[in-house]
């Protein structure tokens, strides 16, 4: 079962709320067909059909016609389509879409049935991908540019960052912020799925954390390692004259540990050397002591190529 069925059908049980059904049955009418004559609702999600059949003997006594279909285009699903043929005129004025797919103002004007609305939207046109098998992506496709317009600024009435574009005939509405995610599924009461989601949005965190350091630590790692490589090789060069003599006690003391210990790094090779000679150096001095070793060898290296 996809996650998108699992937030469905977990939202699909709540209890109805007097407060919220109009504007849960106006987001389910707006993402359906109808005229003045009828209205019908689809759904693949067994649960959700029962849930709008049921809104819908509540609020109004009726009992809509359910028919089961098989899924378009070789789909498996099967299809569930809802009709009221009863009362339209009433409940499209109830549910205030007499002149659109577009709510009056009455519908969504507090914050408690906007949530409602939006948890109608989702069951019908929404889906939300898994978070432990692919990107964080939460969407709606519409059927219009004005009513993609009008969902976006709804979402971002919850500062959920929603954008919206054009899909071939249709319009996705989406989020893809895995904390924007999260308040979404908060705003719908989906608490089951909110804590399936956040163990699994840590966990990735987490994860990704730890490969972010140890990839900053190999990057240490091998920086260190090209760094002392250079290192040996200009001792190399200055031994390979004779000229080790040419450089002072503490200097030359530097070329020959690091010969001695070419793998650790400055710091360890620092202690190393404070502990074996009883002389304090720090990984400062190492590194001025290091740069003339090096200031030498490119001497030699300029005088070859002279």
């Amino acid at each position: 079962m996809s996650f998108t069925s699992v937030v469905k059908n977990e939202i699909s049980k709540h209890e109805f709320n007097e407060a919220g059904n109009i504007s849960l049955l106006s987001a389910f009418i707006s993402n359906s067909i109808f005229d003045d004559n009828h209205i019908k609702i689809s759904t693949e999600n067994a649960s959700v059909a029962r849930y709008i059949y049921n809104l819908v003997k509540e609020l109004y006594n009726l009992h809509p016609k359910v028919t089961v279909r098989k899924g378009y285009n070789y789909n498996k699903k099967f299809l569930y389509i809802i009709e009221i043929n009863n009362k339209v005129d009433v409940i499209l004025k109830d549910v205030g879409l007499e002149s659109g797919n577009i709510p009056k103002s009455f519908v969504i004007d507090d914050t408690e049935i906007k949530r409602y609305y939006l948890k109608g939207v989702f069951l019908l046109s929404g889906s939300i991908n898994d978070p432990k098998t692919s990107r964080y992506h939460l969407e709606f496709v519409v059927d219009d540019n004005e009513y993609a317009s009008f969902l976006s600024d709804l979402l971002n009435s919850f500062n959920l960052n929603s954008k919206y574009l054009k899909h071939e005939n249709k319009y996705m509405v989406y989020v893809k912020e895995a904390e924007k995610i999260g308040d979404f599924l908060r705003i719908i009461n989906a608490t089951s799925a909110l804590f399936y989601f956040e163990d699994i949005r840590i966990y990735r965190d987490h994860k990704n954390m730890t490969n972010r350091l140890n990839n900053c630590e190999q990057a240490n790692v091998d920086k260190m390692i090209e760094s002392a490589n250079r290192e040996l090789k200009d001792i190399d060069l200055i031994e390979s004259i004779g000229g080790l003599d040419l450089l002072d006690e503490k200097v030359k003391e530097v070329a020959i540990y690091r010969k001695k210990y070419p793998e650790v790094s400055l710091q360890e090779l620092s202690e190393i050397i404070s502990i074996e000679t009883g002389n304090n150096i720090t990984k400062s001095g190492l590194h001025h002591r290091l740069r003339k070793i090096k200031d030498l060898a490119d001497k030699i290296r300029n005088k070859d190529n002279s």
